[in-house]
């Protein structure tokens, strides 16, 4: 069972890698239904979350998708920068915003437990001309 469980980890991981664009899990289990015509929807949900849990993928919030982590080892949130025209999501890592963030919201007693960071707006492709999209 963990030899199978790990080689779904590895499939939906590579599925996330190879888009440009953040995959909703029914768009993971559309693309692993030929190889496992009776996966159910719940198992790609169960994968994602231990491949985010392990740090190696990431929920959009916003478009209710996932991506493959980008980088390798960060002990902070990610900042998703989302193209709003082609879809495509970078993201960058900074440890001071996070800080500030969590020091601003601490002000009145709060006390974050998670960052979620999204930004929406155009790529540099797309502001060029030169965008998917």
């Amino acid at each position: 069972m963990a030899a199978r469980s790990t080689l779904m980890k590895q499939r939906v991981l590579a599925i996330l890698r190879r888009r440009k664009r953040p995959a909703s899990a029914y768009e993971v289990l559309n693309e692993l239904k030929g190889e496992y015509p009776k996966l159910a929807p719940m198992t790609v949900y169960r994968v994602l979350s231990v491949l985010m849990a392990a740090g190696q993928a990431h929920r959009v919030e916003s478009m209710n998708a996932f991506i493959a982590c980008k980088s390798q080892a960060h002990k902070s949130a990610s900042i998703l920068s989302i193209c709003d025209d082609c879809g495509v999501v970078e993201e960058t890592i900074s440890n001071d915003l996070v800080a500030d963030l969590s020091r601003l919201a601490g002000k009145s007693g709060f006390t974050p437990q998670r960052h979620v960071i999204e930004i929406h707006g155009q790529c540099g492709s797309c502001c060029d001309g030169g965008g998917l999209g």
